[in-house]
């Protein structure tokens, strides 16, 4: 009998909003497709469609280039706005054609000191260099952008 091992990371970041205003953030295309790019220089390409409701999907599509395409797609298990987001993940990337991996996500959104503590606990990566790379690439890359977002929209009002 084979035990199949899988790995998990578990990461916080405060944002200087409110709980209802980046749980939006995290999970309206509109506010998304700004966000996912807001960092780049060049500007990309961005495709985000949203059905929040357990059960529904979010599908995304984004890269550098259409030849160079990242994809995502997100099946909701629980849905507690504005606190707390579960989902499967099955996602692509162009460095490894023809391989899904899928995750399972858990993202809470908690009021703390005026703002709010966005927390991600995500389970189920075959390999630790893939764990280690959503940890400090991919997650950290979304909470960067997601705060210069809010920041950007706070300045703005």
């Amino acid at each position: 009998m084979t035990t199949e091992t899988t790995h998990s990371l578990r990461l916080e970041r405060f944002l200087p909003a409110t709980p209802e205003e980046v749980f939006d953030a995290y999970t309206d295309p509109e506010q998304q497709k700004i966000w996912f790019s807001i960092l780049d220089e060049e500007p990309g390409v961005v495709e985000i469609d949203v059905d929040l409701r357990v059960g529904g999907k979010q599908h995304s599509v984004w890269g550098p280039s259409r030849d160079h395409l990242y994809t995502e797609t997100n099946v909701f298990e629980l849905i507690e706005r504005p606190h707390r987001i579960v989902a499967t993940s099955t996602g692509t990337a162009p460095e490894m054609p023809g391989v899904e991996m899928e995750t399972h996500i858990d993202v809470t959104f908690e009021e703390k000191d005026g703002g709010t503590l966005m927390t991600v606990v995500q389970t189920g990566f075959p390999t630790e260099e893939l764990r280690d790379f959503f940890s400090g690439m991919v997650w950290i890359g979304a909470f960067d952008r997601i705060e210069a977002y809010l920041v950007r929209r706070r300045a703005e009002a």
